[in-house]
């Protein structure tokens, strides 16, 4: 196994001490913060120029897009599973292979979800209570949104695929790039035109990032490069298809079941607090995205490192990523929870400072919310080790658990007892919730992790050793 970096380069077979796992990581949790800032600056943007209406159209229409999205989450964290354990058992032809195919299947599955949302987009925003101004502001947003569909899986896929490929400052970049064109174009088409265009020049800029997120990796990975992966000839394999769905199945789980769970959130919302209580949960969306993202992305970026080494059969190597894993976890949760409450009012003003009834609100709930931050990074750290090891039931029960069951029976529950304040409190209780199984989760399956499922946890790790080549998916 290596151990040395070449001219500084990191690489997944080397020894990852705290410093070195911050180090390649980094892009990857800034890459997600940049991913989720997209929506961030859209909200900005809309409420502040087009309204409350157009605001509360964007956050209530909003999960059903990323529900549609999720394609590019399963197969970027279930596919990049595959493909560095291969990597890592020394076939790259076979990895190269493995990757192609992927993308081929995510984009042409984003051109069908495209298509089905733009039809029935309508009648879903009608079962989710809009009506009127609200409804006809949500489906133009959506229909803009949904032209880009296929780029944004895509996009999504590819920021696993970056680390994988040991280029994950390449990924940021990308997403930096991406970020850029959302920015200057919401500045400049949702200032510049009327009013009644305002809405969708918000979601013409987010489009047109996602159409650049898309489209670059794919030229990248195309032509000849320096990387690990390359894109080219593959051949249909169900198995390796079905294997990358189950892998990435608790991502895949985890989007649908938490967008979900943001519909309960607006309907409870719209029961108790009208359209401002739409709208505050929306502020708190776009902070609570920004900060799980950091944890989104440093499971992004750690992944292919755990996958390497499982493949390469070095479990104490694995066991010691845990390990600090857990502990910069823990450090960052508590980080954020004090970050979050003394920019509460700031954060509130920079989104609904024109209301002050809706300002009031949104910092009251805010400030509950902003607790499970020291709880969530856990959950999503433990469901994409699990990923990372193929061992994708147990990562989507922890995800399935963490959003549909814990977050869904807290929205329902809290709310009868404590009214508008149960919605808040409800996020709180579903992580501690979350935290307490996943750790059930890695306890209970310490010895198969760290010596291979072997009887006797006492077994040596063995540095780079290699399974066969020919296994296959």
């Amino acid at each position: 196994m290596r151990t040395n970096t070449i001219r500084g380069k990191l690489r997944l077979s080397d020894h990852f001490t705290y410093g070195r796992l911050i180090k390649f990581t980094f892009p990857s949790i800034i890459m997600m913060i940049f991913t989720s800032i997209y929506g961030v600056i859209d909200g900005f943007f809309v409420s502040n120029f087009a309204g409350k209406t157009p605001f509360a159209a964007v956050n209530l229409i909003m999960p059903v897009l990323m529900i549609l999205g999720t394609v590019g989450f399963m197969f970027g964290t279930g596919g990049t599973a595959i493909v560095a354990k291969t990597y890592g058992e020394g076939d790259i032809k076979k990895a190269n292979s493995y990757f192609s195919l992927f993308v081929y299947v995510v984009f042409g599955t984003g051109i069908l979800l495209a298509a089905l949302g733009f039809i029935y987009i309508r009648p879903i925003s009608l079962l989710l209570g809009a009506s009127g101004g609200l409804l006809s502001n949500c489906v133009t947003y959506a229909r803009i949104i949904l032209a880009a569909l296929p780029f944004y899986v895509l996009q999504v896929m590819f920021q696993s695929f970056f680390v994988a490929a040991e280029k994950p400052q390449l990924g940021l970049t990308v997403t930096i790039l991406s970020g850029a064109t959302n920015m200057i174009l919401d500045a400049l088409l949702v200032i510049l035109l009327p009013k009644e265009l305002k809405l969708a020049g918000a979601a013409i800029a987010t489009a047109m990032s996602q159409v650049v997120g898309g489209i670059i990796p794919l030229f990248y990975f195309f032509r000849k490069n320096s990387s690990i992966l390359r894109l080219g000839k593959t051949e249909f394999n169900g198995r390796a298809i079905l294997k990358s769905c189950m892998n990435g199945s608790s991502e895949f789980m985890s989007n649908i079941s938490m967008n979900l769970v943001g519909i309960l959130y607006n309907m409870q919302l719209m029961k108790y607090a009208g359209e401002n209580g739409v709208a505050a949960y929306g502020v708190m969306m776009y902070v609570s995205m920004i900060f799980s993202a950091a944890f989104v992305g440093y499971a992004i970026g750690t992944a292919p490192i755990v996958g390497y080494h499982d493949g390469a059969k070095n479990y104490a190597e694995l066991k010691s990523l845990l390990f600090r894993s857990l502990i910069m976890i823990g450090i960052f949760g508590i980080g954020m929870v004090i970050l979050a409450e003394l920019l509460a009012v700031p954060l509130a003003g920079i989104f609904v400072g024109y209301d002050r009834e809706l300002m009031k609100l949104t910092v009251s709930g805010f400030r509950i919310f902003a607790l499970s931050f020291v709880f969530m990074g856990f959950a999503i750290f433990a469901s994409g080790f699990f990923t990372a090891l193929n061992d994708g039931v147990t990562s989507a029960i922890i995800s399935f658990l963490r959003t549909m069951v814990f977050q869904a029976a807290a929205i329902m529950l809290l709310p009868m007892i404590f009214g508008i304040g149960g919605v808040w409190i409800s996020i709180v209780v579903a992580e501690v919730m979350a935290v307490v199984f996943s750790a059930g989760f890695l306890i209970a399956k310490r010895q198969k992790i760290f010596s291979g499922g072997r009887v006797s946890p006492a077994l040596p790790a063995v540095a780079g050793r290699r399974r066969k080549p020919e296994q296959q998916y």
